[in-house]
């Protein structure tokens, strides 16, 4: 038979003897021999198989009763309007970006490629904490790394395991050492910088106080947090994020309102704040990015918002925006990925944290670069 324009085969190959065994409607079912199947019902069905060992819904899920109500949360919109971020210095054409690698982070070649691929002179440190001596050189090397860059990134993992008792326990002892926090408080104080921390990365920033606060700062128990995924297991799939904010610079390459389909990888992503503190944050603009549902609604559904995050909030910025954490995988992009997920993939925040020190992009379109 000779093929429907909507089949695929080898270049060249016009005419081929195939059988059409089925095709796709706008209908969300399964239909064969007659009779029908929900795809909503089937998915139910495979994933509460082991729901009593791995629980994965609750009153949020949109499989919860019709007579249990789904609590809502607000779709935020702050819009300082577009502004010229530029900080740098035109004769320093690649803002040099330090990534420390502590024992147990897996996102580093990610994230250094990224930054590469958006222009910039990325750098990765290897924490040793094989000895006390290791462990003092590399503080001491890790304070001089930061006085020579411009951008820190913290990468995603799961650095220390995440034991015992909460993740990015080591990563913040590291950054609180006194000489490392002083050339922190200078990047950020007095030399302009920025601060990227994702996933792992993004546990250190709000447990450093880095966000929401903008510094270092002793701990306490009434501040924000990141903490156990609702569910009480990992997480890793694909979500939708929409950006809320246009205080940050990381975010300049967006709009408010656009939608990015990101990877999610963790176990202890879910923000936790009081309804104060929440409606601060959402005022001062410093809620970045939130879960959203497929009409672009901020949501509390486990299906769209896996960790339980209160507000919906996917990462939080620092009060002037220049510390940037977040827990969504921007950094996990390339030809040939997602090829079948709907939706925009390319969030360009490296290539604005770039911008921000060169005024110029670098490499606007993403693509990665040999």
């Amino acid at each position: 038979m000779e093929l429907s324009e909507d089949a695929e085969v080898p270049e060249g190959n016009a005419h081929v003897n195939v059988s059409v065994i089925g095709t796709t409607t706008d209908a969300y079912e399964f239909a064969a021999a007659g009779e029908a199947a929900d795809l909503d019902d089937l998915q139910d069905v495979w994933e509460s198989a082991m729901e009593e060992i791995f629980p994965y819904r609750s009153k949020t899920s949109r499989h919860a009763s019709e007579t249990e109500t789904r609590p809502e949360t607000e779709t935020i919109n702050y819009r300082k309007g577009r502004q010229a971020f530029y900080a740098g210095d035109p004769l320093k054409a690649k803002p040099r970006v330090l990534i420390p690698v502590f024992p147990g982070n897996n996102c580093e070649y990610d994230a250094e490629a990224a930054f590469a691929a958006a222009g910039a002179d990325p750098h990765t440190l290897i924490v040793n904490n094989l000895s006390p001596e290791a462990v003092a050189q590399s503080s001491r090397k890790l304070a001089k790394e930061i006085k020579a860059s411009q951008i820190i990134m913290i990468p995603g993992g799961f650095s220390g395991g995440d034991e015992p008792d909460g993740s990015a326990k080591f990563i913040t002892a590291f950054f609180r050492a006194p000489a490392v926090t002083d050339a922190v408080r200078d990047l950020l104080g007095n030399r302009d910088g920025l601060m990227l921390g994702i996933c792992n990365g993004f546990q250190a920033l709000i447990k450093l106080g880095l966000v929401p606060y903008g510094d270092i700062v002793d701990p306490n128990e009434n501040q924000p947090t990141l903490t156990f995924n609702t569910i009480g297991r990992h997480q890793s799939r694909l979500v939708r994020t929409r950006i809320s904010s246009d205080l940050s610079p990381w975010m300049e390459g967006c709009k408010v309102g656009d939608i990015f389909t990101i990877p999610i990888s963790h176990g202890e992503g879910r923000f936790v704040a009081s309804p104060e503190q929440i409606r601060q944050l959402a005022d001062a603009g410093q809620i970045a990015t939130q879960y959203v549902d497929e009409n672009g609604n901020a949501s509390m559904d486990l299906a769209d918002n896996p960790n339980g995050s209160m507000a919906a909030l996917e990462a939080l910025t620092s009060p002037d925006g220049r510390v940037l954490g977040k827990m969504g995988h921007s950094e996990r992009r390339g030809d040939g990925l997602y090829l079948n997920v709907p939706g925009r993939e390319f969030q360009p925040i490296f290539e604005a944290g770039v911008r921000y020190f060169t005024g110029e992009d670098a490499n606007p379109t993403g693509e990665r670069k040999a």
